[in-house]
């Protein structure tokens, strides 16, 4: 039996880049995963959904090329050759993680762990009845999965979550989608643009609740002229599976039948694994944390989705990156002097069409936080590289404090709002005010320039604007 420093259990992108940190630091560690290296991000979730997300946008720009004077022929999907595309591109991330932890010689062991027992101030971790390593220190990095609806158990078959839906071999006439949230919408993107009817049934008044008002009534136009139906402020109360399809009854008293149904109503956490010695507490089956990913057992942390912070793939590996500097100052002895995560600067991206991002404060937060705020928005339509590249359905927004002009919240909605966000991330870290933007120069023309404007605008001083 080997004994290490740290053990990692779960290799998502929580898991192994926190593993990869620590042996930048010398320190032994080992990380422990039941599938795949990579997690859900890179097998399940991000990195499969963007593949396809890429070739939807594309055939749409194909179909619609004629509006820029390209004349096409007929085109057609080959689906199963989008999911091998998909396939290979997962393939060659994981195995490139792969090599690297060969590379560095941090031990991956593939085994599900059932049992964590402390002993004289030791963590021994087992899979059933047997005993794998020890270690001083313990993280845990074990993810979610897709929540399911007790009346619509999935079958892997008609009844999908969002890790069944990645592996169908062909498109489905017709989809109903049950939950708005970003899952949900990602996914009701990619199908109409590839052509199958889709109608999502949103529990709450808008889609995408998390996030700014304004963003999410644009979005549920924007996906309503894609052909989408949405059903806001409905919930789904049965089903009733057929030989080729299934029918929902809905709150609203409409009927909704389709060949396949994808649930995306949220996502739980997994842990099932036993503690002796210890106990780590929970508050609705997620661990509790303290600002430096701590557990109420000193030695032990948490990492991920399983701390029920933002369940995003990026805030999972700042924690863990957090965890690495900790610990390394612990077991060195040197002097703490870490900053914990703001949460509420945490970037945030859709990737629908057009795409959706924000970091900071909504609106209705800020108005709930600060006494006076202002606020500044900026239309793509008015941006010339927008308008060039034929992607003026969008705009920035812009939220300050207008006591101290400190820039609270930015948030797009456009033409690859995913990738200007980091600028906004950025403001927002360094606690930004509008005059310090003033000496920014964005390049011209480019998208970012609506950011420039979005900020001038809250006060009233954005060139392009009436």
């Amino acid at each position: 039996m080997e004994h290490y420093q740290i053990a990692i259990i779960g290799a998502g992108p929580a898991g192994y880049e926190t593993a990869i940190r620590l042996n930048q630091f010398n320190i032994s560690v080992i990380c422990i995963e039941k599938e795949r290296i990579g997690g859900v991000c890179l097998n399940k979730g991000c990195i499969p959904t963007k593949s396809l997300v890429k070739v939807a946008d594309l055939y749409s720009d194909i179909k619609n090329a004629e509006d820029y004077g390209i004349k096409t022929n007929e085109t057609s999907i080959d689906y199963q050759s989008v999911i091998n595309r998909k396939n290979q591109v997962v393939e060659k991330l994981v195995s490139g993680i792969e090599f690297l932890f060969n590379k560095r010689n941090i031990p991956l062991l593939k085994k599900n762990i059932t049992k964590i027992k402390k002993t004289d101030g030791k963590y021994f971790i087992y899979s059933s009845d047997e005993l794998l390593c020890s270690s001083n220190y313990i993280i845990i990095a074990t993810g979610s999965k897709p929540k399911e609806l007790p009346f619509l158990p999935f079958d892997n078959d008609k009844i999908l979550s969002s890790d069944h839906i990645l592996n169908l071999n062909e498109l489905p006439k017709n989809i109903t989608i049950i939950g708005g949230g970003v899952i949900g919408c990602e996914f009701a993107c990619i199908f109409a643009q590839f052509g199958v009817s889709v109608s999502i049934v949103e529990f709450l008044p808008e889609i995408v609740p998390t996030e700014d008002e304004e963003i999410s009534k644009r979005l549920n136009i924007s996906l309503k002229k894609m052909g989408i139906k949405i059903f806001t402020k409905t919930s789904v109360e049965s089903g009733i599976i057929n030989d080729s399809e299934i029918e929902l009854s809905l709150s609203n008293g409409k009927m909704l039948t389709s060949e396949k149904v994808l649930v995306s109503v949220g996502r739980n956490p997994v842990f099932d694994i036993t503690t002796e010695g210890f106990e780590i507490n929970k508050t609705r089956d997620f661990i509790e944390i303290d600002e430096y990913c701590q557990t109420n057992e000193q030695n032990v942390f948490a990492i991920g989705d399983i701390t029920g912070k933002l369940m995003l793939a990026h805030t999972a590996s700042k924690q863990g990156l957090l965890v690495a500097d900790y610990i390394n100052k612990a077991i060195n002895n040197t002097e703490m002097s870490l900053f914990p995560l703001n949460y509420e600067n945490i970037p945030a991206c859709i990737f629908t069409n057009p795409e959706v991002s924000s970091c900071g404060l909504t609106e209705k937060q800020a108005r709930q936080k600060y006494e006076k705020i202002k606020t500044g928005k900026f239309p793509y339509a008015a941006n010339g590289k927008a308008l060039s590249s034929g992607a003026i359905n969008g705009f920035v927004k812009t939220i300050i404090n207008e006591e101290t002009n400190e820039i609270l919240g930015i948030h797009i909605i456009g033409y690859t709002a995913t990738e200007l966000i980091a600028q906004a991330s950025i403001l927002l870290s360094m606690k930004s005010k509008v005059e310090d933007v003033s000496n920014i120069i964005f390049a011209h023309p480019t998208i970012s320039e609506c950011m420039m404007e979005s900020i001038e605008d809250t006060h009233s001083m954005a060139i392009h604007l009436i």
